[in-house]
């Protein structure tokens, strides 16, 4: 971890131990999962194709294109086994995130317990959404602090598939766009490679009282 955004949360060290305690010692017969969803993400069609790299000159790509419209990927990552859970829909209302859910539910053993680590996003606390997880007990919630999404694994995921496959694609629909995610989840979770968390939740408390002090004294 290179950087993180300062939280005013007033819970934000009990929630840190929180998170990075599922990080660094998940609990035994139960699935973490860290969950988000990126919205807005366009289907780009490039007036003229990217130039891929050659000895001395970088990659090059033109900034004209027409726009096709946008999807949302929900996402949910397995944090011990790196594998990814993925759907796309038109918008992330309580609704989307519903259907999510549900695709969860079907896609997870019974027998376990499941941890979703999630951000304070609105649709994850929608009363319809917190009526779900009361009608499935096996479901425990752990947020992150306000304005650590830094804190989410995911958001490593996302920043991956938007770097080796959707900011330098060519989508001529959204329905191309949806199926080029597809194809790129598909394609990792046969060799799936978990993003390993390697701070501690010291360390991090650390820093960002470091960080504090440096802000309250100019130093």
């Amino acid at each position: 971890m290179k950087s993180f955004k300062l939280s005013t949360d007033p819970q934000f060290f009990h929630k840190l131990h929180d998170i990075v305690g599922l990080y660094l010692n998940p609990p035994q017969k139960a699935l973490v999962l860290s969950v988000d969803e990126k919205s807005q993400i366009q289907a780009l069609d490039r007036t003229q194709p990217v130039l891929p790299l050659r000895p001395g000159i970088p990659e090059r790509q033109i900034h004209d294109y027409l726009r096709h419209g946008t999807t949302t990927l929900f996402a949910a990552l397995n944090v011990l086994s790196g594998e990814v859970l993925g759907h796309c829909l038109p918008r992330h209302r309580h609704r989307e995130f519903l259907r999510f859910l549900e695709r969860i539910e079907r896609s997870t053993p019974r027998r376990l317990s499941v941890h979703l680590i999630l951000d304070n996003y609105g649709t994850h606390s929608h009363p319809a959404v917190e009526a779900w997880f009361a009608a499935h007990p096996r479901y425990h919630r752990h947020f992150t602090p306000t304005g650590a999404s830094w804190l989410n694994l995911v958001e490593r995921f996302f920043a991956e598939i938007t770097d080796k496959r959707t900011r330098r694609g060519t989508f001529r629909s959204v329905g191309e766009l949806v199926r080029a995610i597809q194809d790129y989840i598909r394609r990792r979770n046969h060799n799936p490679q978990p993003f390993v968390w390697t701070a501690s939740a010291r360390s991090i408390a650390r820093k960002v009282r470091h960080c504090n002090e440096a802000l309250e004294t100019g130093h």
